[in-house]
């Protein structure tokens, strides 16, 4: 049986498990990305592992959500980022230097690879024929140290296009449409492939 697109990357990423949805595998993950709402206690679970180094790929962290400096908690936490990315393997993007996962998906997204972030709108990277996740802090810790992540097997949802766009519609309205469908729930657990 010929494999998706997302299968492909599944099987060359299984640590664990049989690729049957809804079974339970365990992913090699490539890419880790933080930003830093959620970054700072991600690193300070790593930093509690003892690990001397990232084992991924590829760690970034980006400052994008608290740019502001009106007191000096905001700076503390840069400056801790700043030195964990040094001490520890870790890319840092200063504040300024755009939104994480736009910058991700212009400078590092690569296709075939894993992403595990500890942010809601890493799936973006999906687009990219990656397997790009979001998740917890600690998820993300343990991705940094070499450990797998743990998941069900999500079921691919096929979509096939065809046919042209009429004038003034746009890409962001056939994913509404899709939405309108799916509802919020409907794509929990899922990859949508696109195909056509």
């Amino acid at each position: 049986m010929k494999l998706t697109v997302a299968e492909k990357v599944i099987a060359q990423h299984l640590a664990h498990g049989k690729m049957v949805a809804g079974e339970g595998i365990a992913l090699k993950i490539d890419h880790t990305l933080t930003q830093d709402s959620t970054g700072t206690l991600a690193y300070l679970e790593f930093e509690a592992m003892g690990v001397p180094k990232v084992k991924t790929e590829l760690s970034l962290s980006f400052v994008d959500h608290n740019m502001l400096q009106n007191d000096f908690r905001n700076a503390d936490a840069h400056q801790y980022l700043q030195g964990v990315a040094a001490k520890y393997g870790i890319v840092f993007s200063r504040p300024g230097n755009g939104i994480c996962h736009q910058l991700y998906l212009e400078r590092f997204a690569k296709p075939g690879a894993t992403l595990l972030g500890s942010d809601s709108h890493t799936p973006t990277a999906g687009g990219m024929g990656m397997i790009a996740i979001g998740a917890g802090g600690l998820d993300v810790a343990a991705a940094m140290a070499g450990e797998p992540f743990y998941l069900e097997m999500p079921s691919i949802l096929g979509i096939k296009l065809t046919g042209k766009l009429k004038q003034f519609v746009s890409a962001k309205d056939v994913i509404l449409q899709i939405l309108k469908q799916l509802t919020v729930k409907g794509g929990v657990n899922k990859i949508l492939e696109y195909y056509g």
